[in-house]
């Protein structure tokens, strides 16, 4: 699914912070249940560690199909590579062991597992970034601190948090 082919309403875009209260419990943006819902039936996310942020990666769970097709493409491009063989079987074990799927309800509310809590450092506020084929979960503390991520973005963070009289 590369992104020219995909449509602009099967795209998450769109920021929100909303509250994580004591038992983990999230609501997920419309904006964002809307999208999984019109790729597919599910009414759940798929949690995984970012592999370059310190936040989680999200999506539906169509998507994990699609990413498990661009993995055997890639692999299948370095066939006979030993070191394309190892990087191949670690990125599914990131992309497939390393992920919870998790359902959300009638409100749109989920249950952050435990374990995915920690690998995001998520804490009482959790900031939805839409990425277009996936989204990104984070605690808003940590991507003010990420040197990676344009101040720009992190004006939006301040604003978002300035929005619910969070400080930043």
């Amino acid at each position: 699914m590369g992104s020219s082919k995909v449509a602009l309403e099967h795209l998450f875009q769109g920021s929100a912070l909303n509250a994580v209260d004591a038992k983990g419990r999230v609501s997920v943006p419309a904006f964002l249940r809307s999208v999984i819902e019109r790729r597919g039936d599910a009414r759940s996310i798929v949690l995984a560690k970012h592999e370059a942020f310190p936040c989680l990666s999200a999506y539906d769970p169509a998507y994990a199909a699609l990413m498990h097709a661009k993995l055997e493409r890639l692999f299948e491009k370095q066939e006979g590579d030993a070191a394309a063989a190892l990087e191949y079987q670690q990125r599914n074990l990131m992309a497939f062991a390393a992920t919870e799927e998790v359902p959300y309800d009638s409100s749109g509310r989920i249950v952050l597992p435990p374990m995915m809590r920690m690998k995001g450092g998520i804490e009482d506020l959790a900031l939805f970034l839409g990425t277009g084929e996936t989204f990104q979960v984070w605690n808003p503390k940590l991507l003010l601190a990420e040197p990676k991520i344009p101040e720009d973005m992190k004006d939006i963070v301040r604003f978002r948090l300035e929005e619910r009289g969070a400080r930043a």
